[in-house]
């Protein structure tokens, strides 16, 4: 990560955050999933205090979950933020959180499915934070359903905001750049969608399609100096384990080699990497943050169905 890396954690550090994620983890039927404010606050980074002092960061979705955790940390590196989503309340307090951190906030609420909306923040960010250099597409969501009982309405709300609102936003902010000269940074958050994604399949479409038209326009906008990149998560505890079954929950032990759910400031800590100039060089990547799960694991939102249980 060259330079932009600060010194690393020593074995002790390692092992103590590693019990603490371990105690955290909420399998077990405790009522608060992910990572508190307090411990997003002081959590150890390996990077730079000033990392990215003067930049202007764009971050979707950024009220909970891990668009949260990523604004938090652009916040401790010295970004400035901009940050949307659909609950005004949650931005509210997300926008309050981080300017206790040091950050100057802009903050809108809307629906990424608007592209007229999409197009306008982009130039509302640019008029009131005169600079844009970072955009990180995190807005999405979905729900477990078996695919045979997904319906047109839950199955086009998921495309519209995985898919095309995520596109929405990337074509924005890169007229912005080719408009203003600049170059930029796109990092998306797709999922872990290499070996299927059964219990979820309409999202599994949605942010594979998210990859490979980052992998187009990554050629595309390489001359314009816009580098695009996306990160897949695996299972990683956030405040949305709240939607999914308890049967589900007790599959995310079995999701990966390492055999626990990893944590937000995986993804954090990832899309710093990919948004610095740690990543100069790389783009139309997809860095899979899934503690092996790729390789072997067997997750099931919904479940495991009998056919699939084994022993």
């Amino acid at each position: 990560m060259g330079n932009a890396l600060r010194g690393g954690y020593g074995e002790a550090t390692r092992a103590s955050r590693r019990e603490k994620e371990e105690q955290s983890m909420a399998l077990a039927g405790a009522p608060h999933y992910g990572l508190s404010d307090e411990e997003l606050r002081t959590i150890p980074t390996v990077y730079r205090s000033d990392l990215f002092k003067g930049k202007l960061a764009v971050v979707t979705g950024a009220g909970s979950g891990f668009g949260f955790a990523i604004a938090t940390l652009f916040a401790r590196l010295g970004a400035d933020l901009a940050i949307l989503g659909r609950n005004e309340a949650r931005l509210a307090r997300a926008k309050a959180f981080l300017q206790n951190l040091g950050a100057a906030v802009y903050t809108e609420a809307f629906n990424i499915r608007d592209h007229e909306r999409c197009a306008a923040y982009v130039a509302n960010v640019w008029r009131q934070c005169g600079r844009l250099d970072v955009l990180i597409n995190n807005a999405g969501g979905q729900f477990p359903q078996a695919a045979l009982d997904f319906k047109p309405k839950g199955w086009t709300a998921v495309i519209d905001n995985n898919l095309n609102g995520t596109w929405y936003m990337m074509q924005a902010a890169a007229k912005s750049w080719v408009e203003h000269k600049v170059p930029g940074a796109i990092v998306n958050i797709v999922a872990d969608f290499w070996r299927g994604m059964p219990g979820i399949a309409h999202t599994a479409a949605a942010r594979a399609g998210v990859a490979y038209l980052s992998k187009s326009v990554a050629v595309e906008w390489a001359p314009l100096g816009i580098r695009v990149n996306c990160i897949a998560p695996g299972v990683l505890e956030t405040s949305g384990f709240a939607h999914y079954p308890p049967e589900g929950l007790k599959t995310y032990t079995q999701a990966n080699p390492m055999r626990r759910p990893g944590d937000v400031w995986d993804v954090a800590e990832a899309s710093v990497y990919l948004a610095a100039p740690s990543s100069k060089f790389i783009t139309g990547e997809v860095l899979t943050v899934d503690g092996g799960q790729q390789c072997w694991g067997d997750p099931w939102p919904t479940g495991r169905p009998d056919h699939f249980r084994l022993g």
